[in-house]
C-alpha cells in the first residue's frame, strides 16, 4: 500500500529506508525492515525480520531526526540503542571484499584500526589508523580487529557524528547478534544471513538512512518524518 505524503526535508533524495520499530522504550528486541522508495510513498522490500537493541533499550539519538526530542538521550556506555532517524557510513568487515551483489563504500579493518570511545579525544566516535606496531596506550580498548564473530560485518549508523558530542554515544552499528536472546550494548544486531541481505540491499546513491523507533512514537512521528505508514509498516508494528 502506498500513502502520498510530503516527505520531510531531511528525506529528500532518501531511496532507502531501514525501518525497526520497538515495542516500547525499554524493549530489547524488535523488527526490522526494508524500504524503497515508490514515487510518493514506501514499498517493502523482503519480508521482517527479528533484531536486538541495547541491553538497556533505547532512548532518543542525535541523528538527521530526533535530535533535541524531549525526554532521555543517549550517553556512553548506558547499554541503551539510540532512536530516530539517521545516515548510514562505510561498512567495515575483516573480509578483503562485500558479499556477491554488494555495492557500498567498504574498508577492511586492519591491524592499526580503531574506533575512539574517549570523551576527552578529539577523534571521540570516529575512526582512526595508527602503528599497529606502537599503538597508543589507549589501543587495545579501542580496537576493531578482534577475530570476533560478531564483527565480521559493521554497517555505521551515523549517530552523534555531524559533529560528535563528547559523551552522546559511540561506536553505534549493524553487526551480527551474539545469540536470539542477547542484546547489545547498543547496537542493532541480527543474524548473519539477515545482515548479509541488508548489506548486499545498500546502494550509496540511494541513500539509505535508518529509523529506529518505539511504537508510540513511530505513530506519532511517521507522518511528520515521511516515514512509511502504520498499514506499510505493519509487519513491524508489535501485536
Amino acid at each position: 500500500m502506498l500513502v502520498a505524503r510530503t516527505f520531510a526535508g531531511d528525506l529528500d533524495g532518501v531511496k532507502q529506508l531501514i525501518v525497526s520499530i520497538a515495542p516500547t522504550w525499554d524493549s530489547t528486541t524488535g523488527r526490522l525492515q526494508l524500504f524503497d522508495r515508490k514515487g510518493a510513498g514506501w514499498a517493502a522490500n523482503g519480508p521482517a525480520w527479528p533484531v536486538l537493541y541495547g541491553k538497556s533499550g533505547l532512548v532518543w539519538g542525535r541523528g538527521v531526526l530526533g535530535t533535541g526530542e524531549p525526554g532521555a538521550h543517549k550517553q556512553e556506555h548506558d547499554g541503551r540503542a539510540p532512536c530516530g532517524v539517521f545516515r548510514l557510513g562505510t561498512i567495515f568487515t575483516y573480509d578483503t571484499a562485500l558479499p556477491g551483489g554488494a555495492k557500498y563504500p567498504f574498508h577492511t579493518v586492519g591491524a592499526g584500526d580503531a574506533w575512539s570511545d574517549d570523551v576527552a579525544s578529539p577523534d571521540y566516535n570516529r575512526h582512526v589508523t595508527v602503528d599497529p606496531a606502537n599503538p597508543p596506550p589507549w589501543f587495545e580498548k579501542q580496537k576493531m580487529r578482534h577475530g570476533d564473530f560478531a564483527y565480521r560485518w559493521l554497517v555505521e549508523i551515523r549517530h552523534n557524528s555531524d559533529p560528535p558530542a563528547p559523551g552522546a554515544g559511540s561506536a553505534i552499528f549493524f553487526h551480527i547478534r551474539r545469540g536470539a536472546t542477547r542484546p547489545s550494548a547498543g547496537c542493532t544486531t541480527m543474524a548473519e544471513e539477515n545482515l548479509v541481505r541488508l548489506i548486499t540491499w545498500l546502494r550509496a546513491d540511494q541513500r539509505p538512512h535508518y529509523a529506529l523507533l518505539p511504537r508510540a512514537q513511530y505513530e506519532a512521528k511517521w507522518q511528520a518524518w515521511g516515514l512509511p505508514s502504520p498499514p506499510e509498516a505493519a509487519a513491524l508494528l508489535p501485536k
